[in-house]
């Protein structure tokens, strides 16, 4: 069975709709790719429309900003510190948008999605 992204079957109060259609292509959704940390491995799958989305299931560099320097630089991720999204993915080494990596130069905070980019966007805040 599909993962879709459209109404459950069931309200809030446990009386059921009754299904009008069948499910639409454009209402397919898809499971979380939950990122690690490792040798870099991209997915990339077909959206609507035919663009396509990059689907990063594990990296070990990171594309860092430096606020003083003002450049960027593409750092070795040594360890996974924090994880606003889950506590359970620091030990799992999951990466999700505001994971805090430890880098080579210090500690950085991620950016972006890289389950939905191909890749992983950080800004060094220590």
């Amino acid at each position: 069975m599909a993962i879709t992204q459209n109404r459950p079957k069931r309200k809030t109060s446990g009386g059921r709709y009754r299904a009008s259609r069948k499910k639409r292509v454009h209402e397919l959704g898809s499971l979380p790719s939950h990122t690690k940390l490792g040798k870099k491995i991209v997915k990339v799958r077909r959206k609507l429309g035919n663009n396509i989305k990059r689907a990063l299931l594990s990296g070990e560099t990171a594309n860092v900003y430096n606020p003083k320097e003002k450049k960027y630089e593409q750092l070795k991720i040594e360890t996974i510190v924090d994880n606003p999204a889950n506590r359970h993915f620091i030990r799992r080494n999951i990466i999700t948008k505001g994971t805090i990596l430890k880098t080579d130069k210090g500690k950085a905070k991620v950016t972006n999605r890289p389950g939905q980019e191909g890749s992983i966007n950080a800004v060094l805040i220590e």
